[in-house]
C-alpha cells in the first residue's frame, strides 16, 4: 500500500469533538477504531485499501462490547492476532443478550456467532426490555440513564428499582447482561445505571466530575433518582441505591446530601473517609482524582461533600455496608469508622449493617471462592428483597 492511501485513510478517521477513541486494532487491510460516543462504544472500520469506512451495526441501543482481551484468549488469538486476517473477533452482550463471541467479516460485512453463554431452556430474551433515558442535572447538563426490566411493567411508581452508579477515574459504566440480575428482574425489579459525571461516557465527562467539580457526580445521581421517581418507574420507598469502591463514595455522599432519596443503600468496599485516607496513605492516584487535602482549596472543597465528615443527627435509609479485611485498595477500617459514626448519630430505627469478609479483598468475597461469592450475592439480594417485601 502506497503512502498516499495511508494518508487518505488517516484523514478519514479524524474524530469529531464528541468522540473519544479508546483504542484501535490494525490489520493488513483494515483499521478498527473503538470509539466512545453518546455513552456507547462503536466499532469504526476503515479500509486501508480504498479508504472506505463503516460502523458495525449491533441492532441495539444499549450494549457492552469489548475486544475479548479479558476472557477467552484462546478463541481471540485465532483472529485478531492475525495481521493478515479480515475477520474481527469481539465480545458482545446487552441487557437482553448473554455474553457472546462474534466473528465479523470486514469485507463482506457479515457476522457469525461463535459462542454464547447458555442460560438454559427457561430463558427468553423477548421477556425483557432495555431503555436509554435522559434527565437534566442542576447545571443543565443532560445525564443518561440505562435501564432494563421485565416487559409489561406499569409506570405507576410501584416497581422496586436498583440504581447503580460509579463516576470516578474516567471509568465508563455499560449495561451488559447479568445472569445474577435475572433473579431480580424476574421478581419485578428494574435495574438502572446513572451515567454520572466523573466516568468516561463522554469527552470531558471525567474532568467534569473530579477535583473541584466532584460534587457534580453526587448531584447527577440525585437528579437521575428523582427523574425515575417522577416518571413513575419507582417511588422513594421502592428505590435502592448500589455502589462499590468509588461508587461507594458516590453512594455514601448521596445519603449525606439527600438521605430521604431512597429506601435503602448497599455500599461495597466504600471509599468513604477520603480526607484521612489520602493523607495517611499518601495516595497519589486519589490525589489526582479528588485533590490534595493538604492544600487549603482542595481540603475545604472535599470537606463539603466527604461522607464521613458530613454525617449529622438525622434519619438515614436502610444501609448495608461491606468490606474486605484483606483489601489493600480501600482498607476495611474506613467502612467500620463510617458505620460507627452513623450508628452514633442517626435518629431512625432503620437497618444499619456492616459485614466484613475476613478472607476477602477489594472484590469482597469474590476471590475467596465461588461459593463465598454466591453467599455474598445472596446476602445483598436478601437485603434488597426484604426491603421490597418480596418473599419468594
Amino acid at each position: 500500500m502506497g503512502s498516499t492511501k495511508l494518508e487518505e485513510a488517516s484523514e478519514a478517521i479524524l474524530p469529531s469533538e464528541d468522540v473519544d477513541i479508546e483504542h484501535f486494532e490494525v490489520f493488513k487491510d483494515h483499521l478498527v477504531l473503538w470509539e466512545k460516543k453518546n455513552g456507547a462504544t462503536n466499532l469504526h472500520i476503515v479500509s486501508l485499501i480504498d479508504g472506505m469506512e463503516h460502523y458495525l451495526d449491533f441492532g441495539e441501543s444499549i450494549y457492552s462490547v469489548s475486544d475479548g482481551q479479558t476472557r477467552d484468549l484462546a478463541l481471540r488469538s485465532l483472529c485478531n492476532a492475525d495481521f493478515n486476517s479480515h475477520i474481527l473477533r469481539y465480545e458482545y452482550s446487552s441487557p437482553t443478550t448473554p455474553d457472546s463471541i462474534y466473528d465479523y467479516d470486514m469485507v463482506t460485512r457479515k457476522k457469525k456467532l461463535v459462542s454464547q453463554e447458555n442460560m438454559g431452556p427457561g430463558f427468553n430474551p423477548n421477556n425483557y426490555q432495555a431503555e436509554r433515558l435522559w434527565t437534566t442535572a442542576e447545571d443543565g447538563t443532560r445525564i443518561p440513564i440505562s435501564l432494563v426490566f421485565q416487559k409489561g411493567i406499569k409506570k405507576e411508581g410501584g416497581n422496586p428499582l436498583l440504581l447503580h452508579g460509579y463516576g470516578m477515574y474516567g471509568v465508563s459504566e455499560e449495561l451488559g447482561f447479568s445472569s445474577f440480575g435475572l433473579s431480580l428482574l424476574n421478581r419485578g425489579f428494574i435495574y438502572a445505571i446513572a451515567h454520572v459525571r466523573g466516568g468516561g461516557e463522554f469527552p470531558s465527562w471525567h474532568e467534569e466530575g473530579m477535583l473541584l467539580k466532584k460534587k457534580n457526580s453526587f448531584t447527577d445521581f440525585i437528579a437521575c433518582a428523582r427523574y425515575l421517581i417522577d416518571e413513575g418507574y419507582t417511588q422513594q420507598d421502592r428505590l435502592v441505591a448500589y455502589g462499590s469502591s468509588g461508587g461507594g463514595l458516590l453512594r455514601a455522599g448521596v445519603i449525606t446530601m439527600a438521605p430521604e432519596l431512597c429506601k435503602g443503600v448497599i455500599i461495597k468496599v466504600p471509599f468513604v473517609d477520603i480526607i484521612t485516607t489520602i493523607i495517611v496513605e499518601d495516595q497519589a492516584d486519589n490525589s489526582r482524582e479528588l485533590g490534595n487535602p493538604n492544600e487549603k482549596e482542595y481540603y475545604e472543597y472535599m470537606l463539603s461533600y466527604a461522607p464521613y465528615e458530613n454525617i449529622e443527627p438525622r434519619e438515614y435509609p436502610n444501609i448495608l455496608i461491606t468490606a474486605g479485611f484483606h483489601d489493600t485498595h480501600v482498607y476495611c477500617w474506613p467502612a467500620a469508622k463510617f458505620t460507627a459514626k452513623l450508628r452514633a448519630m442517626k435518629t431512625d430505627n432503620n437497618r444499619l449493617l456492616l459485614k466484613t469478609y475476613m478472607k476477602g479483598g477489594h472484590g469482597g468475597a469474590m476471590f475467596s471462592g465461588r461459593l463465598e461469592s454466591f453467599r455474598e450475592r445472596a446476602c445483598e439480594y436478601a437485603f434488597l428483597l426484604n426491603l421490597a417485601a418480596i418473599r419468594k
